[in-house]
C-alpha cells in the first residue's frame, strides 16, 4: 500500500494563513448600501470610550433603520455600507448572525461596514467605508474599495481651456529679451503716432 505524504509547504504560515483567509471570507452581497440621513450621540463604548453616535439611515426600503456606531468618521449624507439584521460578519474566525441590539440605550439594527468586513484593501478598522453618491441605496457594495470620483465610470467634466502659459515653453534669457525690446519698439511707436496724431 503507498503511503501519501502531505508536501511540506502546505504547512507552511502562508498555506494556513490562505486557508484561514478563505474560511473567514463573507458573502457581502447581503450588506446594503445606505446614505445616513440623521446623527444623534448616544453616549460612549464602555471598553473604549469612543463617542457612539445613532444614524438614521435610508437602505432603500420603506423605512429607515437606526445603527449605532462608533466609526468617527460618519457625517450626514455619507454613503455607507450596513450589515442589516439578518446578514452575517466574520469574527475573529467565526460567522456571526446580526441581530437587534441595544447599544448605547438605542435599539441597532444593524452595523457600519468597515474595509476589513468587506474585504477591502486600504482603510482602517472601525473606520466606516463610504462609496460615491452613484452606488444606488439597497444595493450590494463593490467587491473592492471604489474610487469616491467614480473611478471612470462617469463622464469627465469639462474645466475649459489651461490657464495660459501653463503649458507654454519657457524662454531662454536670450528669447526674453529679444521678446521685451519688440515690446518696448511697439510701445515707442504706439506712442510715436499718438503724438502725430495729436499735432494734426
Amino acid at each position: 500500500t503507498s503511503v501519501h505524504t502531505v508536501p511540506h509547504y502546505y504547512n507552511t504560515p502562508f498555506i494556513i494563513f490562505i486557508s484561514v483567509l478563505l474560511h473567514v471570507m463573507t458573502d457581502i452581497s447581503q450588506y446594503k448600501v445606505g446614505v445616513i440621513t440623521s446623527l444623534e450621540p448616544c453616549g460612549s463604548c464602555k471598553k473604549s470610550s469612543k463617542t457612539l453616535q445613532a444614524c438614521k439611515v435610508d437602505v432603500g426600503d420603506e423605512k429607515e433603520i437606526t445603527v449605532v456606531t462608533a466609526a468617527p468618521n460618519v457625517r450626514l449624507q455619507s454613503r455607507v455600507v450596513v450589515a442589516p439584521i439578518g446578514s452575517t460578519i466574520s469574527k475573529d474566525g467565526e460567522d456571526i448572525q446580526v441581530t437587534k441590539a441595544t447599544v448605547g440605550g438605542i435599539i441597532s439594527e444593524g452595523m457600519l461596514c468597515d474595509s476589513i468586513m468587506l474585504g477591502w484593501t486600504g482603510g482602517a478598522k472601525g473606520i466606516a467605508v463610504q462609496v460615491p453618491e452613484h452606488f444606488e441605496l439597497g444595493a450590494a457594495p463593490p467587491s473592492s474599495k471604489p474610487r469616491m470620483d467614480g473611478g471612470g465610470s462617469k463622464p469627465k467634466e469639462d474645466i475649459g481651456p489651461a490657464a495660459p502659459g501653463l503649458f507654454e515653453k519657457k524662454l531662454t534669457k536670450e528669447e526674453k529679451k529679444k521678446l521685451a525690446e519688440e515690446k518696448r519698439k511697439a510701445k515707442r511707436a504706439a506712442k510715436a503716432a499718438a503724438k502725430e496724431e495729436k499735432d494734426k
